[in-house]
């Protein structure tokens, strides 16, 4: 079994000054946190894997191919392969755990 604690990832992804950090990666998928901040801009690309999000906390809209959709505390996304996508209109801080099957990279 490998368990995790969110307030702990936050404080590693944190202390490396990134956006995301990818804490578990298996054979059939990897799992990470993803943080935007109020205002900022997502950089993201499609990727050519699927992708689930669950949105921990904060408040935005995404848009995935030509949806659009308000996300907050315990919203969860789909998001197929190739497709693009972006967090928009931050409001609070957001903090999501990304599922890649497969692994992402």
């Amino acid at each position: 079994m490998k368990a995790f604690r969110l307030d702990e990832l936050e404080a590693e992804r944190a202390a490396n000054d990134g956006a995301y950090l990818q804490f578990l990666r298996e054979r059939n998928m990897s799992v990470g946190l993803y943080a935007l901040n109020a205002g900022e801009l997502d950089p993201q690309q499609p990727h050519s894997q699927d992708e689930v999000y669950l949105v921990v906390s904060g408040r935005a809209s995404i848009t995935v191919g030509m949806e659009t959709t308000q996300v907050g505390r315990g919203s969860v996304v789909y998001v197929p392969a190739g497709t693009a996508h972006k967090f928009h209109h931050i409001t609070e801080d957001l903090r999501v755990m990304v599922v890649f099957s497969p692994p992402e990279g």
